[in-house]
């Protein structure tokens, strides 16, 4: 559900080769540091790998990041985890989730940031979302996503194109699959073991309610969070629009 409020297609190609394997090594990082080195056990540190390898980051880079955030060996993963709270233009509710080792750096950027967007970032809007598992799946044949949804136990399924997730290929079944945080693993497990990709296993936000805008506001909001996604820190963007 992190990328459900981009407006438009957007690739990890898009951006630079350097910023994208950042982006990946933390998500590696901050899965084994969560739920262990071992990605038989580990669902999003699973997913995870599988992204990386898909945009070729390298099997040392990959080994360096689990024993890093799960603290085996010499270096050791110091990340500070920051959740902002604020709003993107036209009062749409946004959180964005941080991983950093310099909170004093960090924190006043992405003040500005949303400054920038003439908002405000103070005050709480958690109370606006679920806070629930989501796994992003599919497979290549027709499946009643419905159907697998109660199988593996998740509470809520929703149709996932290619689209709306590069990480969902063209014309395949795609689903994102909505369970309760605990759950989250055993929902994954389900999936892999009968007959899904999984490519996105975490903990985030959900919406209650989603923001109605018109096409111009869509657009200053889908600049406004875009700007935000690319910042180095910044881990994960949820927002309150479709």
């Amino acid at each position: 559900m992190g990328r459900q409020w981009l407006l438009s297609k957007r690739s990890v190609a898009s951006l630079k080769k350097s910023q994208a394997t950042g982006k990946f090594v933390k998500e590696i990082m901050v899965a084994a540091k969560f739920g262990g080195p071992d990605p038989a056990g580990n669902a999003r540190l699973f997913a995870a790998i599988e992204k990386a390898r898909r945009e070729s980051v390298s099997r040392d880079v990959i080994e360096r990041a689990i024993k890093k955030g799960a603290g085996i060996g010499e270096e050791k993963m110091v990340m500070e985890h920051i959740v902002f709270e604020g709003y993107a233009p036209h009062k749409v509710p946004v959180i964005a989730e941080v991983y950093t080792d310099n909170h004093n750096r960090t924190a006043p950027e992405l003040r500005v940031l949303f400054k920038r967007g003439q908002l405000g970032v103070s005050g709480s809007n958690k109370f606006l979302f679920d806070h629930v598992g989501l796994i992003e799946a599919h497979r290549a044949e027709a499946a009643d996503i419905e159907e697998a949804a109660i199988e593996a136990g998740a509470n809520e399924v929703e149709p996932l194109t290619h689209e709306q997730n590069d990480d969902i290929p063209a014309g395949a079944t795609g689903a994102r699959f909505i369970a309760e945080r605990t759950s989250t693993a055993a929902v994954s497990k389900w999936l892999a073991e009968n007959g899904w990709t999984v490519v996105t296993s975490e903990l985030g936000y959900v919406a209650k309610q989603f923001s109605t805008l018109t096409e111009e506001q869509a657009a200053d909001v889908g600049e406004f969070l875009h700007a935000l996604d690319e910042h180095d820190d910044v881990h994960r963007v949820w927002a309150a629009i479709k």
